[in-house]
């Protein structure tokens, strides 16, 4: 079964480098590798219902859709009990080119149980990536605080200093200048 890191490597796959927003799973053999990692073949078929599907997971994630977006990947999808020699488990039924799919889908679910509310996409509006929150305070904001937190947090900084130094400039609109003598 797919875990956590799994589902962030899914939703992360469409980066925004150097301001372009890529997509790394539209490139056949980057997505077959994936899949093959994960235990799959990476078929076409495959790979077409990992893009639906990591589509509309970060759609739910962003909080643009609700749970139903995903009803289409979990139709006809069971799980079944199987009682083995370390006891019951739990046996996905699917066809096998929707088995990473679901998957995924079952990550996000038992993550959103779990931790609710901890997976989110990143505070910066330029960024595409998502973070799951394990901080205490539940109060992380960037997938990473290397390049988006810092430069945030720079930018922020750079405009505070440029209304300081706005605000005292003698020439600044709404300033006031020495009188002359």
């Amino acid at each position: 079964m797919l875990g956590e890191e799994a589902l962030l490597e899914a939703l992360n796959s469409t980066p925004v480098l150097d301001g372009v927003p890529d997509d790394l799973w539209q490139d056949d053999a980057t997505l077959r590798q994936w899949a093959v990692h994960h235990g799959s073949t990476g078929g076409p078929a495959e790979r077409e219902w990992l893009r639906r599907t990591r589509g509309a997971l970060q759609a739910v994630a962003r909080g643009e859709r609700g749970p139903q977006a995903l009803t289409d990947c979990l139709a006809d999808v069971r799980q079944v009990p199987r009682l083995g020699p370390d006891g019951l488990d739990w046996v996905l039924e699917v066809a096998a080119e929707r088995r990473l799919a679901v998957e995924l889908v079952l990550a996000w679910a038992r993550l959103a149980e779990t931790l609710p509310g901890r997976l989110r996409p990143c505070a910066n509006g330029d960024c595409c990536l998502f973070l799951v929150d394990h901080s205490r305070a539940n109060s992380a904001r960037w997938c990473s605080m290397r390049t988006c937190g810092n430069r945030l947090k720079a930018r922020r900084h750079h405009e505070r200093q440029r209304q300081a130094d706005t605000a005292t400039t003698p020439d600044a609109p709404g300033s006031t200048s020495p009188e002359a003598p």
